[in-house]
């Protein structure tokens, strides 16, 4: 199979055994159009040289990677909106496969440790990949519609530099399905997704709800000596603080990205603070801390603003489970670190997408305060998005932003602080304002409406051109950004 000679294949999930998965088989396609293939994730793990014949046997029809076991259904519980479901766990997709970043991919990474002597372990984890022995009725499909979706959340946070997922692969299955929230019968599609972990709160859950000290521990110290080596072995309030202190800093960057998750359930939360999964979510048109993302979500429990509330929530449900192996006293003072740490990395992550150097903790807390309080005042008329396209590189973007198409906004006395705060920072790297999108009078937004008219040209029209022309602009501005 010709793979690159970078692949290195690391199954080590599968070392767990039965109690935390189920060896499964895909299900059979009465067809396998390829609709997207992400190269450039690809290439992250060396499966950039598979021909479109192989990507499809391997991505489609799920015939194991050379080195790979084969897949395995992952076992986990879950609270969802709170309440305790332990009749869940992977219904509609498994672990494919394990592999370590190649070292170029890791030198080049923006986010975390750039290690390139123990690159990061990686997952292919799939979705609509068919039923498995915790579907429970359900038909184990995803819609086409969920796919695209998904592929589009993925693309945008990673343009803005939120950790998350990848979307490797889209392939079209020839299913007609029936759901009952949006038309049918709908197109249904299977999409591999690239992770940096699988291993969610909920799979720590269901060993703590068989009160399995035994799992819980090997659990551990599987997922600390792959995911956070820096904690010594068999430190669970370590262990627990690390992924505190990463699912902070996914939440601040959610935040700053304007970003709703829509469903953060124990088992959409794992140990990496990488998001995934992404199913109802939505970013902020403006300002708004009620916003949410699914219609289901009646109470507004993962609205916009309560998402740090709702990680919180989560983390305190890991915890608990960890106390089967550790002291409660520990485990509560690692999770007392979230608040601070979330507070810290909201400032780090409001600088980033301003493009500003840090001036100390007070000068930064202004800026941050002063952002939102222009948000919050003007609501509809600057959008979410726009306001930090405008801004970015800090005051010398002052011409660029007055002089726009949303000029007549900046005024008033929200504006003034904003002005004035962001006045006493730097630019970081003002160079990155000679790109090519910031001439341009619009940011790259990814709206709802805009996802629904990519959605009805390919849902009236086969027509693909749409979605893969943003895929393309979202990877432009992600270098725009980051440069």
């Amino acid at each position: 199979m010709p793979v690159s000679p970078a692949y290195r294949p690391e199954p080590r999930f599968f070392e767990l055994g039965a109690d935390y998965g189920d060896a499964v088989k895909s299900a059979d396609f009465p067809q396998t159009t390829l609709r997207l293939r992400n190269d450039r994730a690809a290439a992250t793990v060396g499966l950039e040289t598979l021909s479109d014949a192989e990507w499809i046997a391997h991505f489609g029809r799920f015939e194991p990677l050379p080195g790979q076991p084969g897949p395995v259904a992952m076992r986990y519980h879950g609270h969802q909106f709170r309440v305790y479901n332990p009749d869940i766990g992977d219904g509609r997709g498994f672990l494919a496969a394990q592999m370590r970043e190649v070292p170029e991919a890791a030198l080049l990474r923006e986010q975390g440790d750039r290690d390139t002597q123990n690159p990061r372990l990686l997952d292919l984890g799939t979705k609509g990949s068919g039923q498995t022995p915790w579907s429970r009725h359900a038909d184990g499909r995803l819609t086409l519609k969920g796919g695209v979706r998904e592929a589009l959340a993925a693309a945008m946070l990673e343009s803005l530099g939120v950790p998350t997922c990848r979307i490797l692969s889209l392939i079209e299955t020839g299913e007609d399905l029936e759901r009952h929230d949006e038309p049918s019968p709908t197109r249904s599609a299977v999409i591999v997704r690239l992770s940096h972990s699988h291993i969610r709160f909920g799979t720590f859950q269901r060993a703590a709800y068989y009160g399995r000290k035994d799992q819980i521990e090997a659990l551990m110290e599987h997922a600390r000596s792959l995911y956070h080596p820096a904690i010594p072995a068999g430190d669970a309030t370590g262990f627990l603080g690390a992924v505190v202190e990463a699912s902070a800093a996914l939440t601040a960057k959610w935040i700053a990205a304007g970003f709703v998750h829509g469903v953060l359930n124990t088992d959409n939360l794992n140990v990496t603070g990488e998001s995934f999964d992404y199913g109802p979510w939505r970013f902020l048109p403006h300002y708004e801390p009620g916003f949410t993302a699914a219609y289901f979500d009646q109470n507004g429990l993962y609205a916009f603003a309560r998402q740090p509330e709702a990680v919180f929530w989560n983390l305190t449900q890991l915890a608990g489970c960890l106390k089967l192996i550790a002291e409660p006293e520990s485990l509560a003072a690692a999770l007392n670190g979230f608040g601070p740490s979330y507070i810290r990395h909201l400032r780090a992550a409001f600088l980033n997408r301003l493009g500003v150097q840090s001036l100390g903790e007070a000068a930064d807390q202004r800026l941050l305060d002063t952002t939102l309080a222009l948000a919050r005042e003007k609501k509809e008329a600057l959008r979410w998005e726009p306001l930090f396209f405008d801004w970015f590189g800090g005051f010398s973007s002052a011409a660029r932003a007055l002089g726009g198409v949303r000029g007549k906004t900046y005024q008033g006395e929200a504006f003034d602080a904003f002005r004035f705060a962001l006045m006493e920072h730097e630019p970081d790297r003002p160079e990155r304002l000679e790109h090519p999108m910031f001439a341009a009078p619009e940011p790259e937004e990814l709206l709802i409406d805009e996802v629904e008219a990519l959605w009805s040209a390919i849902d009236a029209a086969d027509d693909w051109a749409p979605l893969k022309a943003k895929l393309a602009r979202l990877e432009t501005a992600k270098a725009a950004w980051s440069l």
